[in-house]
């Protein structure tokens, strides 16, 4: 059945469907245990284990270069219906795919090409980036020190999304000179500590908690070459948020129609004689229904500007900063609108449904629960003064977020 023929609107490409028919049975086994997983808190390494040996991993690498070269609105379409499989998953992903826009955009022929070949041979990597204590805005507690002909890298760093599933830790820190340098960790390295203590309400099986590192060898190879990340990479990173959260709008619109369609007992007061007839009832459904298809078309819509800023990466430097620009602001005035539908999606569904769509064992709780921690990971209340300066002075947008003390 193609996206179409569900209703949740063509997929970005003439080509998409036929790209995800290969995806959507891993799809189908995830979601099978996703409400079990959640219940027991079992980490996804299985699911992971799947999507890898699927080559989801590998989706924007070109096909020589072991990849399905898909586009960016390809790429979000494909994590919005991942994540209506199971919204942990794409999470824990998303460290993974920034890296790969990473070696996609960079100039360094020789770094390119071996993590090209890394990730066509379906090596994963996770993040290292976020630290909690008391570093400085834009200056990193983490250290990495030459010694000899290689690096000592000490430090510890919290929301590390997925490192517990991958095989490489994408890393940001100081150097002796207090520079910004950057590595990629081997995740089974000497040294290497990675603990699963996220103790999140949501998105409690993305393995976001802390990453130690003592003493750790980096060989002088695996420190990534300087100029920072990809050009639009804070505009994609929330993008999958926004993503996450339409793909978890899908699914809460799926599970409401279906125990709608599923559901005996009525209220006296009701409008009709079977739930699944009764009007007001239908309403609801509709809402939150509508809600997931809007927040989707508008991630997809956003994702359009995000491929403009790949296709312009070398084009004239004014040329690609106002693609960037572009595409961080089109994210942000996206945030708000896609944040508010499915939070209010999330809560909506249960008045469709008895006290009895409170049990766990249906797992409902969980849409609303992942839905509210999504949203809370890069405050909304900023992107709207973000867009509003731009729309008034014409201010462009920061280039890149950071987090820390004073």
């Amino acid at each position: 059945m193609t996206q179409i023929d569900s209703a949740w609107g063509s997929g970005p490409t003439s080509r998409y469907d036929e790209l995800a028919e290969r995806f959507r049975p891993v799809f189908d086994r995830i979601r099978t245990s996703a409400i079990e997983r959640d219940l027991v808190r079992e980490l996804p390494h299985e699911q992971i284990g799947w999507l890898r040996e699927s080559g989801f991993t590998t989706l924007r690498l070109s096909t020589d270069n072991g990849g399905f070269a898909a586009t960016l609105p390809e790429l979000f379409n494909l994590l919005i219906e991942l994540s209506a499989a199971d919204s942990n998953v794409t999470n824990a992903l998303r460290s993974h795919f920034g890296f790969t826009e990473d070696v996609l955009n960079s100039t360094v022929a020789a770094w390119r090409d071996e993590w090209l070949r890394r990730i066509a041979a379906r090596d994963l990597i996770g993040s290292g980036f976020s630290e909690v204590g008391d570093a400085k805005v834009g200056t990193f507690s983490t250290k990495l020190t030459r010694n000899g002909d290689h690096w000592l890298l000490n430090g510890a760093k919290y929301y590390t999304t997925g490192s517990l599933f991958a095989d490489w830790i994408n890393l940001g820190g100081n150097d002796e000179n207090g520079e910004p340098i950057g590595a990629l960790v081997p995740r089974q390295a000497p040294g290497v500590e990675v603990v699963d203590d996220w103790d999140g309400f949501g998105q409690s099986l993305t393995a976001s908690g802390t990453a130690l590192f003592s003493d750790v060898i980096i060989k002088a190879e695996l420190v990534t070459p300087p100029g920072g990340r990809f050009k639009y990479s804070s505009a994609f990173f929330q993008l999958v948020h926004l993503a996450t959260l339409a793909g978890i709008g899908r699914a809460a619109a799926t599970d409401v129609a279906r125990l709608v369609s599923e559901r005996k007992r009525i209220y006296s007061h009701g409008n009709a004689p079977s739930v699944s007839e009764d009007p007001q009832i239908l309403q609801v459904v509709g809402r939150v229904r509508g809600a997931a298809y809007s927040a989707g078309a508008i991630v997809l819509k956003a994702a359009d500007a995000l491929q403009r800023a790949y296709e312009q990466r070398a084009a004239d430097t004014a040329v690609s900063e106002r693609a960037n620009a572009i595409a961080e602001i089109e994210v942000n005035q996206s945030v708000h609108a896609v944040t508010s539908l499915i939070l209010e999606a999330t809560t909506l569904l249960f008045d469709a449904l008895g006290a009895s769509a409170t049990k766990r064992g249906l797992g409902l709780d969980r849409y609303w629960r992942n839905a509210r921690t999504i949203s809370s990971h890069n405050p909304r209340i900023y992107r709207d003064r973000i867009v509003g300066d731009f729309a008034v002075n014409g201010t462009p947008p920061p280039a890149q977020y950071k987090i820390g003390q004073i």
